[in-house]
């Protein structure tokens, strides 16, 4: 990983403009989920740690224009570019980020670069998916997790298949894991808003709701509601809402067990990619540790 930092500021460095440098700078690096399993994928490649700062400059640029579209004050608990800078800059940074992925991508080979090159397309169809399925409540299970795996899955299956590719291992095999985990990973993140604190989020809690984002919980409680109950949950939706209105979502979701269904869903798919690369302990280990985020 400390290669992989290197490679990052050896590329903004490039960019050659002292305000890249001190925005980017101010991102937090996250998990770095992305990198760590290309560097565990292909880990005796020379140019394993350029692809992983590669991967890390897009999702960093997704991320930029991710809070731009929601408004976001915040990016893991600590202010975001377009609420210190403005969004023209937080958009334009984003921009730069992406473009310079691109730059050094096309030194890679045609199927390593393609790979990386389609899941940029599909994350960005699936940002759009996300946004025009926020205009109005969304029901649809299927709808909610096609939208999941292109706007959240799709890098990080990428990730791993373009590691595979690099190493010569079986691509299908990897590229199941990481859209697996990807999948898994974000169910989690659906869950943790609506059972971890504010201060374990870095956001008030069931902010996606709020947002007008309707994910798997939400989904499956309306399934398990009533008609009046039905309408009560909608009109819920995409506003800001008070306490008692927060108590009865959860004492709903806690009588119909949609959490728990929710969370059955990410083990299943944690299983799934367990299951194509059973032989690697280490990345079986990631997939326990990130099902163990949970409530």
């Amino acid at each position: 990983m400390q290669r992989v930092e290197e490679q990052l500021t050896r590329l903004i460095d490039d960019v050659d403009y002292d305000e890249v440098t001190r925005l980017f700078n101010k991102l937090s690096g996250g998990k770095r989920l992305r990198a760590k399993l290309i560097l565990k994928i292909a880990k005796d490649q020379k140019d394993a740690s350029l692809l992983a700062a590669i991967v890390e400059l897009i999702h960093a640029a997704s991320l930029l224009h991710d809070d731009v579209i929601d408004d976001a004050d915040t990016r893991r608990g600590v202010a975001s570019v377009n609420a210190t800078d403005g969004s023209k800059v937080a958009v334009m940074l984003g921009d730069i980020l992406y473009s310079k992925a691109f730059t050094e991508l096309v030194a890679f080979d045609k199927a390593v670069a393609q790979t990386i090159a389609a899941s940029v397309t599909a994350l960005s169809k699936g940002e759009m998916m996300d946004v025009q399925m926020a205009e109005a409540f969304n029901a649809d299970e299927k709808a909610y997790l096609d939208m999941l795996y292109l706007k959240t899955a799709t890098l990080i299956e990428a990730a791993a298949k373009a590691a595979a590719l690099l190493s010569g291992k079986d691509a299908l095999s990897y590229a199941l894991y990481g859209k697996n985990l990807g999948l898994s990973f974000q169910i989690i993140d659906d869950i943790l808003d609506i059972t971890a604190d504010e201060a374990t989020l870095g956001k008030p809690a069931m902010n996606d709701f709020v947002e007008g984002k309707c994910t798997l919980p939400y989904i499956y409680l309306y399934e398990a509601l009533d008609t009046e109950e039905k309408e009560r949950l909608k009109a819920a939706h995409g506003k800001k809402i008070d306490a008692a209105e927060t108590a009865w979502i959860k004492a709903k979701m806690n009588e119909h067990k949609t959490i728990e269904k929710s969370f059955a869903l990410a083990v299943k798919l944690s299983n799934e990619a367990k299951e194509a690369l059973h032989e690697d302990a280490e990345l079986v280990g990631i997939l326990d540790t990130m099902i163990q985020r949970s409530y």
